[in-house]
């Protein structure tokens, strides 16, 4: 079967560092399903596990989280779902990725497609939908019902991909949301998501929130920068607030600062559950199906902003490349496989 691969960690610029190539197309077991892969989207790890670095690989590497499709086979133990149903779901960083016409995935970390949107569309949500999810209602601790409404969160890199479905989930929850954006066309979007208000996360946070009438904030997301934001972060989070962030920090925190405020910190990968196989995995399929439903009801909205096709080498060189620059506001997608 076709699929995009490595053999080697290059720039994106290198020709050789994405490559067509034609692997062994799997059989599934267990509880995993065998996809026909429809459209996948590119995400901030992709480019991670990409980027230059020391090391070969003997067999091609092939990278890709996100993606729809449609299940083709399902293993003896699977329960969920049944060949012909349309699927979007985010994979697992521990196992050969999405870039491929076909691939297993376990159906614990599956959710239906919803029934609004095409392949393309959908497979911009799943990794960024469930980051955004988990960090709102799992880790920051947002009432799904509204009974945390009126409080106010701070999404920091708000027209990213985690940043522009946290927007939109917020605001089903009732929050009001300070959206950060640095130029007219990332803050436009973040409005057209439904932020409240913008600011600019070029300049110290905790005095624009003033000017807008914010003693502070009771949650804080943070897409982008921990280094660059956590003395804001810190300034700004009110008494008893919490904060979670998606991205690593590069040097060690002081977290001193919490302290009298009471104030927690907690990080979001949306991975932890398919690597470690926690007992609660299947909660991601039970969330991506609630995530398409509100995508149904016209509550949240896909957040692809660009489409290549097809799916191969060069055109996910393009989008690594578009990724790379920081800049992207929204995802950019890429559908079908060329015969």
């Amino acid at each position: 079967m076709k699929a995009v691969g490595l053999y080697r960690y290059l720039p994106v610029d290198d020709p050789e560092s994405l490559v067509d190539v034609e692997v062994e197309r799997p059989t599934p077991t267990g509880r995993d399903l065998l996809v026909r892969v429809g459209a996948v989207s590119v995400n901030p790890v992709d480019v991670k596990v990409r980027a230059p670095k020391d090391g070969a690989e003997e067999a091609a590497k092939v990278l890709g989280y996100d993606a729809a499709g449609v299940v083709e086979q399902v293993g003896e133990g699977c329960e969920l779902f049944a060949p012909g149903d349309e699927v979007y779901y985010a994979g697992s960083i521990d196992r050969p990725g999405s870039n491929s016409e076909y691939h297993l995935v376990d159906e614990r970390i599956v959710g239906k497609k919803p029934r609004t949107l095409g392949f393309g569309e959908a497979a911009a949500l799943p990794l960024t939908g469930i980051t955004a999810w988990e960090a709102l209602f799992e880790r920051l601790g947002v009432g799904r019902d509204g009974s945390d409404g009126g409080r106010t969160v701070l999404v920091i890199g708000g027209a990213g991909g985690v940043g522009s479905v946290a927007i939109q989930l917020a605001k089903t929850a009732g929050l009001t949301v300070v959206a950060t954006a640095s130029r007219e066309e990332s803050a436009s979007w973040c409005r057209g998501l439904g932020a409240d208000h913008i600011v600019d996360h070029r300049e110290p946070l905790p005095g624009q929130l003033e000017a807008l009438g914010f003693e502070g904030v009771d949650y804080i997301l943070c897409c982008n920068s921990m280094d660059k934001h956590w003395e804001d972060m810190a300034e700004a989070i009110r008494p008893q607030g919490k904060i979670c962030s998606i991205v690593e920090a590069r040097k060690p925190l002081d977290l001193s600062p919490l302290v009298q405020k009471s104030a927690t910190f907690a990080h979001e990968w949306m991975f932890t559950k398919a690597v470690f196989q926690t007992e609660d995995m299947v909660s991601q399929h039970e969330l991506l199906g609630e995530l398409a439903d509100l995508v149904d009801v016209g509550s949240v909205r896909t957040t692809m902003t660009e489409k290549l096709a097809p799916i191969d080498a060069a055109n996910l060189r393009a989008a690594h490349a578009k990724v790379e620059t920081g800049r992207m506001v929204g995802k950019v997608v890429l559908e079908g496989f060329g015969r």
